[in-house]
């Protein structure tokens, strides 16, 4: 299918008369090209978007000193981050996030056709921010036999699937040869879609139903025919904030040193962050920076994945859900602080399809894919539909001024025609 490319549009701005203005000594290098609109007369408004050449505005002369760094490329330290948390000037948070965006990425925005399958929601633990999790005898709890994990990956299958992402509970009672039965009889059936499956919690729970240590729980499941890991589980590494939130899980230490080991063998995987719930912007920077200095030492995440608390049919549905102001920054700070992080997600099933649109001019390089039949957040009372037409994605990325690019998992590009699929490696 042949994808039309249109110019990108400016970088978001405040669009205020007042308010300090950071020109940078060269301003061709810093500045952003904008279209010429017929706009109705407005001075404020029109003196600005009329302009060939706009400079970065801001009333928050915090953000003057960041914004040059962000500019000559440097590096952003904690107390810039707390910074961009603390500012109420998302627009000029924003500006920054797409000049770091565009300068990666261009307009580019990729997606990739996917189907979620979660084989068990049976787990040991219980998590105060999970709606999911079961314990086996209780209703709604389920475990598919593996002729019916099969199954389910066929229904709604088709060539154009490139990846399942495969998640679940921490089962008491299944032996770690079910994951790898569960895992080879993907591949063999189906043998060109990519098996990102098992998140850092997940491996690490295996390992001590296998008793093996966590690099051969890790090497198994890659000869079984895991290609990558999913970024789920990590929620925030703070310890004060995950003995309320999920003191069942691995500490984040231990989810950083699995993912380490799966780098080191050669798997691939993303990171998440679950904001939204108990964690201050102290926590949000913490987990940040200690993702960057994983990626400094093993370059294995391919892409960092916001992902907003849905506190609905949880122990913690007392807490408000999170706002677009929020979910609109969280993707702008993280762009800005993950420097070396070559994407960033906006995950549309858990901010809605229309925030995530949003953020792609605010950040983020990519709108995650179709998927089919996605359990977990909806458990936990996330209103977006369970899946996504190709062709919406791709509306909704060139709505928003961007290219669609489809992907498959490693972010190489994939064509389509009306008879072929073809992967560029």
């Amino acid at each position: 299918m042949p994808i039309s490319k249109r110019r990108a549009g400016r970088p978001p701005h405040s669009g205020r008369d007042a308010g300090a203005t950071v020109q940078p000594p060269d301003a061709e290098r810093y500045s952003h090209r904008t279209r010429r609109l017929s706009l109705p007369a407005c001075p404020a408004v029109s003196s600005m978007v009329m302009s060939a050449v706009h400079s970065f505005q801001t009333d928050d002369a915090r953000l003057g000193p960041v914004h040059r760094k962000v500019v000559a490329g440097e590096r952003l330290n904690a107390d810039d981050a707390l910074a961009l948390y603390g500012t109420g000037d998302i627009l000029a948070v924003g500006w920054m996030a797409n000049y770091v965006r565009e300068r990666m990425h261009g307009d580019k925005t990729y997606f990739n056709v996917n189907r979620h399958l979660n084989p068990t929601n049976v787990c040991v633990a219980a998590c105060r921010l999970c709606a999911f999790g079961r314990k086996k005898d209780t209703p709604g709890a389920y475990t598919m036999a593996l002729e019916e994990a099969f199954e389910t990956a066929a229904t709604g299958y088709s060539e154009a699937v490139t990846e399942f992402h495969i998640v679940g509970g921490l089962h008491p009672d299944l032996p770690f040869q079910y994951f790898l039965d569960l895992i080879s009889g993907l591949k063999r059936r189906f043998p060109q879609v990519h098996l990102k499956a098992f998140t850092m919690v997940e491996v690490a729970y295996l390992s001590k139903r296998a008793k093996l240590s966590i690099r051969e729980t890790l090497e198994q499941l890659k000869a079984a025919g895991v290609d990558s890991l999913p970024g789920g589980g990590a929620e925030i590494f703070a310890d004060r904030v995950r003995h309320i939130i999920c003191d069942h899980k691995i500490d984040g230490d231990q989810w950083l040193d699995t993912a380490k080991l799966a780098h080191q063998i050669g798997l691939k995987s993303n990171a998440t962050m679950l904001y939204g719930h108990v964690e201050n912007d102290e926590d949000r920077v913490d987990h940040l920076l200690k993702l960057r200095a994983l990626q400094d030492e093993t370059h294995g995440f391919q892409t960092f994945i916001p992902l907003a608390f849905h506190p609905d049919n949880t122990p913690l549905q007392h807490l408000p859900k999170t706002s677009g102001m929020l979910d609109i920054k969280q993707i702008a700070v993280s762009r800005l602080v993950l420097d070396n992080f070559p994407h960033v997600k906006a995950y549309w099933q858990m901010m809605t399809a229309k925030i995530a649109q949003i953020a792609l001019r605010f950040g983020a390089d990519d709108i995650d894919g179709t998927v089919v039949e996605e359990k977990i957040y909806h458990d936990a009372g996330a209103t977006t539909p369970q899946g996504m037409r190709r062709q919406d994605l791709v509306r909704l990325i060139r709505e928003a001024g961007r290219e669609p690019v489809e992907r498959d998992t490693l972010y190489r590009p994939v064509t389509r025609t009306e008879t072929s699929v073809t992967v560029a490696v």
